[in-house]
């Protein structure tokens, strides 16, 4: 049986290693064996990261609604109950651009949800 020389693939291999790698600091980027290591641990805070950024996000909005709530003399969890209570469903990520580039329109959201949360409180 003919022997078999695997130069081509381990090159490839490497050139597709140290791609991932363009960019790292010092011998991270040229060298496969420190290259390797720094892009499999750059994988798993990809992967990992992926999730964080869907909570920060929700987290900025969050903070977004809150303050502009504030300005129509509501909290913000008074004023999710009160959307809750008036049937409103309009995600968080929608709400907060709504406050920043159409504040007519959120006030009216606002004034809905006002409307249904008892006035004792």
């Amino acid at each position: 049986m003919a022997r078999v020389k695997r130069g081509v693939t381990s090159h490839a291999k490497h050139k597709k290693t140290l791609k991932a790698a363009k960019g790292f600091y010092g011998r991270r980027k040229n060298t496969i064996r420190t290259a390797k290591a720094a892009v499999d641990r750059s994988m798993q805070y990809a992967t990992r990261d992926r999730k964080a950024k869907k909570r920060t996000f929700r987290a900025l909005w969050i903070q977004r609604l809150n303050a502009a709530v504030r300005e129509h003399g509501l909290t913000y969890s008074r004023f999710i109950d009160g959307l809750a209570k008036a049937g409103v469903t309009v995600d968080r990520k929608v709400l907060s651009q709504l406050a920043i580039e159409q504040p007519e329109a959120f006030a009216a959201i606002v004034a809905q949800a006002k409307s249904a949360l008892p006035q004792a409180a």
